[in-house]
């Protein structure tokens, strides 16, 4: 069964300054800015930039919404897994927030929007060419596979030690380029041909 974001989620665009933001150490609302979303597909709310203006109940985030990025290369969303208290998330990027938590898993709808299908459907209506966007309206109508909410709990772990495992293999191969470079430095350094006496594993 698929049913499309619109059904699941609402999505609202992202709280629009009229001016340039202005940090206010101790201001009364955090802001969720593009670089707050982290390569994981979620946010990091550890520092937030905070602002002074009236408060926007309509425009606040919780923990569960997503943030999408709907301008430039990645049309992929990234997750709250913090309450980031009083936040608004700043355009151009989109809030979704999933209307059923027994119905989709936030989670799950963040990960299903990375997925190639997503991603075909999303690319494939973006405008614009050096820096691509993709409407509101875009993201409402990308259908979403909807197995039980256990399978996607199932899907969501899995994905999660997928990336963990991914994660530890790469800083294993940097470690191993590492060790590699350093004993090649030595050998040329030295002027010895031991690189091949010593056991890489």
């Amino acid at each position: 069964m698929k049913k499309r974001v619109k059904e699941l989620a609402t999505v609202q665009t992202g709280y629009s300054f009229r001016s340039r933001l202005e940090a206010v150490e101790d201001g009364n609302l955090a802001v969720i800015q593009m670089k707050d979303l982290l390569d994981s597909n979620t946010v990091s709310c550890d520092d937030l930039m905070r602002v002074d203006m009236e408060e926007k109940e309509h425009h606040f985030v919780k923990k569960g919404d997503l943030v999408f990025r709907s301008r430039g290369q990645m049309a992929t969303s990234a997750v709250l897994l913090d309450d980031p208290g009083k936040a608004v998330v700043a355009a151009p990027l989109l809030r979704i927030r999933v209307k059923r938590p027994d119905v989709i898993l936030p989670e799950y709808l963040n990960w299903y929007i990375s997925q190639r299908e997503a991603q075909i459907f999303l690319n494939s209506r973006a405008k614009g060419s050096a820096q691509k966007m993709i409407s509101k309206r875009t993201v409402e109508e990308l259908e979403v596979a909807l197995p039980s909410v256990e399978k996607q709990k199932s899907i969501v772990e899995l994905a999660a030690l997928s990336a963990r495992e991914q994660e530890l293999l790469h800083a294993l191969a940097d470690k191993r380029a590492r060790y590699v470079s350093a004993v090649l430095m030595q050998d040329a350094t030295t002027g010895r041909e031991g690189l091949w006496n010593h056991r890489i594993h």
